[in-house]
């Protein structure tokens, strides 16, 4: 068996900087977002544009801030504006689909990618109550999507308690039906363990990559919800040199990674 040649952690970096294309305009938020933002940035896509809700738009960060923020952040950016002139700019952009990715996370995920970030248990009186949507409701309506999820079973249900975040809602036209994009959803769900995909005709997601030192079958063992592995291959390596820019340049003081 392969053996992973950097964390799991450092392995989900790089294969969210591989979701980003050179060119593409990407709302990105605080932790693993910024360090595969970053990477993508200083590696394969020198030319993406970085959007941050603190009202930043195309900051060049070199090593990854801390949040949003963070005046690293600032580097060479288009322009530095309050807040509400971002939202302003976030809501004309959708309409005129001008932004191509969003990273998203959650408490839990069904195989349509829907996510819940509100609570679990009724929502009147819930065992528990968690910070719900912020901006990640309108990312999730109106982009294409890559869901990072910390993979435990109990965070991959069948039927989650609340959809904070649509994504594929039902199947096929599940978006189309509720009045959402039907061009637009989650491409990838990234975890520790594997990335999962979404089959083209059915939108459930399915297992596209299981990273190095584990098996199919034991990302299905740790998954709530039954989906294909028979597609499945081995996650390639990170290079050297995307190593070499993650851990030296990007976030040598290891906050992230």
């Amino acid at each position: 068996m392969t053996k992973l040649n950097c964390t799991p952690k450092q392995m989900m970096a790089v294969v969210m900087a591989r979701q980003i294309k050179d060119g593409d305009v990407v709302i990105v938020g605080t932790g693993l977002p910024l360090v595969a933002a970053s990477l993508a940035k200083n590696s394969h896509a020198p030319n993406v544009i970085l959007l941050f809700e603190s009202g930043i738009f195309d900051g060049s960060p070199i090593e990854v801030p801390t949040s949003v923020s963070d005046l690293r952040v600032c580097y060479r950016a288009s322009a530095l504006a309050e807040q509400f002139r971002y939202f302003g700019f976030q809501n004309t952009a959708y309409k005129k689909n001008k932004i191509n990715l969003g990273f998203l996370g959650g408490a839990e995920i069904d195989p349509y990618g829907n996510l819940n970030s509100t609570c679990i248990g009724d929502y009147m009186h819930p065992k528990v109550r968690f910070t719900g949507s912020g901006g990640a409701n309108g990312i999730a309506t109106n982009c294409d999507t890559v869901i990072m999820m910390s993979h435990e079973k109990r965070r991959f249900q069948e039927k989650i308690h609340y959809i904070t975040s649509p994504g594929w809602i039902n199947g096929a036209d599940g978006r189309e039906s509720v009045g959402l994009p039907k061009n637009k959803g989650p491409r990838a769900i990234v975890t520790e363990m594997c990335v999962m995909c979404f089959d083209e005709k059915t939108k459930r997601a399915y297992l596209s990559e299981y990273f190095p030192g584990l098996s199919p079958k034991e990302v299905a063992e740790n998954t709530g919800f039954q989906m294909n592995i028979s597609r499945a291959v081995e996650s390639n390596q990170p290079s050297a040199e995307i190593l070499d820019i993650l851990l030296n340049k990007v976030d040598p003081q290891r906050i992230m990674v």
